[in-house]
């Protein structure tokens, strides 16, 4: 592994996936079933659909293994940088972590919860507008953030 892998596996920042689709039955099937062949896991799924297509927004345990497939087979998508804070208490950190982000002044674009648990505890992605002051401090108020390295085990 190279030093700017290990350092990205080890960024508080986690790539999601913006794969856009046609609105059409087993669309999102035929994603999922590209990134089974290739042993890459969902690890989070988020859909935003319209009339005519749809916004999913993944976040996978290879991520420029994901982009490379992605490449090769034409599917339009763009990528960004999201957060993902554990949840030690589970549901009631989430004020918490608002109250924190409020504080800083941080504002949330978008969330959604993990299909996995890592460490068994809940997890949740966000897409902030500044995630370098939205890392000091939610680290300052005690909250674990989860890194790619974390998530891809």
């Amino acid at each position: 592994m190279t030093a700017a892998t290990t350092e990205k596996l080890n960024s508080p920042q986690v790539r999601q996936f913006s794969v856009f689709l046609q609105n059409k039955v087993g669309a999102l099937l035929e994603i999922v079933r590209l990134l089974d062949e290739n042993n890459i896991v969902v690890l989070a799924l988020s859909i935003a659909e319209s009339y005519e297509s749809a916004i999913s927004r993944i976040i996978v345990s290879d991520p420029e293994r994901t982009s490379e497939l992605f490449h090769e087979h034409d599917i339009p998508h763009s990528s960004c940088e999201l957060m993902v804070v554990e949840l030690s208490n589970g549901p009631s950190d989430l004020s918490g972590v608002l109250a924190a982000l409020l504080m800083a002044e941080v504002n949330i674009h978008f969330s959604y919860p993990l299909l996995v648990r890592p460490r068994g505890r809940a997890v949740l992605a966000l897409h902030l507008d500044d995630i370098e002051c939205a890392t000091s401090v939610l680290i300052g108020e005690g909250f674990k953030l989860l890194t790619q390295g974390d998530l891809s085990r």
